[in-house]
């Protein structure tokens, strides 16, 4: 019963992450005939689309990278155990990538935003910009309190093993 579980499980993930890139595809597609459609039309609409594809391809980036993330870590190599380095390394790997995404999507919408002479719109990119330095000072902290607790239990699992 547990081997057929998963079985689907893998399947589960295989197929998500697989739907997860084409999407990610579909939308630098949807970024770049925004760019094409903005040139063709003028220069002030080509820079809006620029920023929007920008914003697309790094949204792009993370869903590929979070199905990336569920392949290798789910379907590749399964619930197996492993070294508590190697589950560290893939999370910050992981929680890396989103908070590169969070950074450059508040930095597009800041571009936008600048263009205002209002300053309310700028309230969402300022959120976004002190959370991914939210995310970046947790993942520190993450890393720094696992550090010690990583190598008890690696010396156990070494342990164990011989």
């Amino acid at each position: 019963m547990t081997k057929s579980m998963d079985l689907l499980s893998r399947i589960a993930f295989g197929t998500a992450s697989l739907v997860l890139m084409a999407l990610s595809l579909l939308l630098v597609g949807y970024g770049a005939i925004g760019v094409i459609a903005g040139i063709s039309s003028s220069w002030a609409d080509a820079s809006d689309a620029l920023l929007s594809a920008i914003g697309y391809v790094v949204i792009s980036l993370a869903v590929f990278d979070v199905a990336k993330y569920f392949v290798e870590e789910e379907v590749i190599r399964g619930r197996e155990m492993r070294l508590t380095s190697e589950a560290r390394r893939s999370l910050t790997k992981f929680i890396s990538t989103i908070s590169i995404a969070v950074f450059i999507e508040a930095l597009v919408t800041v571009f936008r935003a600048s263009k205002q002479e209002d300053l309310q719109p700028m309230l969402y990119p300022t959120a976004l910009l002190l959370t991914a330095i939210a995310i970046v000072i947790g993942l520190g902290l993450y890393q720094r309190l696992s550090a010690e607790v990583e190598q008890k239990v690696e010396a156990k699992d070494k342990a164990k093993r011989n």
